[in-house]
């Protein structure tokens, strides 16, 4: 199965294409999009949406899995990763590729065992999972990375009938 993990950001978005095959993940292909601060927020979200688009031509996903939006004190901050996980939602609906959205517990959890790991043990994980040299900069496409996993992960739970 090919998966495609995204981490909505609007100055950067993070992503991650990996595929399980025969029980063995690899991963395709990692990164993160950045868009220029002086353009406006529809120009940004359009070269973000236009990036992204490119990479579901080129690797035809079978499933994408979004990070939840969570609570954050800056109010302008989550505003802003809003309207991107909106583009994202509407181009993959637009694309017909199903969406997972997971919390970012089920991301530390589906990586390392705990709902309340560190970021840099989630990283080290990702590292060692997918056999990298070291973690993939910058940070957001190491979490793009491990919420890609982290569907694997919640596929493997639910295929034996536990919700993680």
């Amino acid at each position: 199965m090919r998966i495609i993990g995204l981490d909505p950001g609007f100055g950067r978005l993070g992503y991650a294409v990996i595929e399980t095959v025969r029980g063995h993940t690899q991963c395709l292909t990692c990164g993160c999009f950045e868009t220029e601060k002086e353009r406006s927020a529809g120009v940004r979200l359009v070269t973000l949406r236009d990036a992204v688009r490119t990479l579901l031509k080129k690797f035809h996903p079978e499933q994408a899995v979004i990070e939840r939006l969570y609570f954050s004190k800056n109010v302008r901050t989550a505003l802003a990763v809003a309207e991107a996980r909106g583009m994202l939602l509407t181009l993959l609906g637009e694309t017909n590729v199903p969406v997972l959205e997971v919390s970012p517990q089920e991301v530390k959890s589906g990586v390392t065992g705990k709902g309340n790991a560190p970021k840099e043990q989630v990283q080290r994980m990702v590292t060692r999972i997918f056999r990298l040299d070291k973690p993939p900069k910058p940070d957001d496409a190491a979490d793009a990375l491990a919420i890609a996993y982290a569907a694997t992960a919640r596929a493997w739970h639910v295929r034996r009938g536990h919700e993680p």
